[in-house]
């Protein structure tokens, strides 16, 4: 409710009433005070009831083609006969007009495994949508003749998320894809040499916390690792290797040096490496 600081109207000292826009005097119709704007949504509801007043309706997206402005003709169950089967067909034919071309049902397959994928590694919101949006670069740009949509959708995930700094190994994408390593290999060397990915190298750093979390291991521990993956990165150990490898391998050797009964084929296991990539690694932090 709006409130003024006059009881009376400056007019005809009348009785004023304040409502949700002004506040008028109910003597004589001054508004002795008025609030054009009003910031707060519309509740208003168009139902027989006010059961939901919201009408609002969901944010935009990118990870629909049609950036989710799309309608849908509901199910009333209080239809029969010749009208219920007449609304029947008439929401067929409107499924079918919502996608208008081969190009926009490619979208929405590969829209949907994107979303499948985002929540299948447990990824962020704006990693599924920067995700869309580069498949949908990609498709503008002809790169998807001749390869597999699926490919393209798991590689569209893995470039978002390293651009994005969220560290995903590519068996980690591949083991939760329809699409094959071969698949994903074409594709993100595509998108990278078409539309130039700023994507740098990885820092061993991005997997400590989740491998740490895979292995049981303590803060302490995962401390001492971080110490140990900045030290790779100043000597230049990690030039050349498998980042997820070189955070296994200075995961492993904080372990043995906090005594912690850590094995190499555990630490190597949970980065999806050989056990020999852990070994020569852990060589290469003895040396100092």
């Amino acid at each position: 409710m709006a409130t003024t600081q006059a009881q009376t109207c400056p007019e005809c000292e009348g009785t004023v009433r304040a409502g949700e826009c002004e506040t008028v005097c109910t003597s004589c119709g001054l508004v002795v005070d008025e609030h054009a704007i009003d910031p707060g949504p519309e509740w208003r509801s168009f139902e027989d009831d006010d059961t939901n007043p919201e009408r609002t309706g969901a944010p935009l997206t990118r990870s629909r083609h049609d950036r989710g402005l799309s309608t849908e003709i509901g199910h009333a169950t209080r239809l029969k006969g010749r009208k219920r089967r007449r609304i029947a067909r008439l929401r067929r034919q409107h499924k079918r007009t919502q996608i208008r071309s081969k190009a926009e049902r490619n979208r929405v397959y590969a829209f949907t495994e994107i979303r499948r994928l985002v929540s299948r590694l447990d990824l962020p919101e704006h990693v599924r949508e920067q995700s869309c949006v580069l498949f949908e670069s990609a498709q503008s740009e002809g790169l998807l003749q001749g390869r597999s949509i699926e490919g393209f959708a798991a590689a569209a995930v893995y470039a978002t998320a390293r651009t994005a700094a969220v560290a995903r190994t590519i068996p980690e994408i591949t083991d939760a894809a329809k699409g094959t390593r071969d698949e994903l290999d074409v594709a993100y060397d595509a998108l990278n040499r078409e539309l130039g990915l700023p994507t740098g190298p990885i820092d061993p750093r991005e997997y400590l916390a989740r491998f740490a979390s895979k292995l049981d291991l303590s803060q302490e521990i995962e401390q001492r690792a971080r110490t140990l993956a900045a030290d790779a990165r100043e000597r230049g150990i990690d030039t050349g290797r498998n980042p997820g490898g070189v955070a296994a391998a200075c995961l492993y050797t904080a372990a043995e040096r906090e005594s912690y009964p850590l094995t190499q084929q555990a630490a190597a296991d949970v980065a999806d490496v050989a056990p020999v990539t852990i070994r020569s690694t852990y060589y290469e932090f003895e040396k100092e």
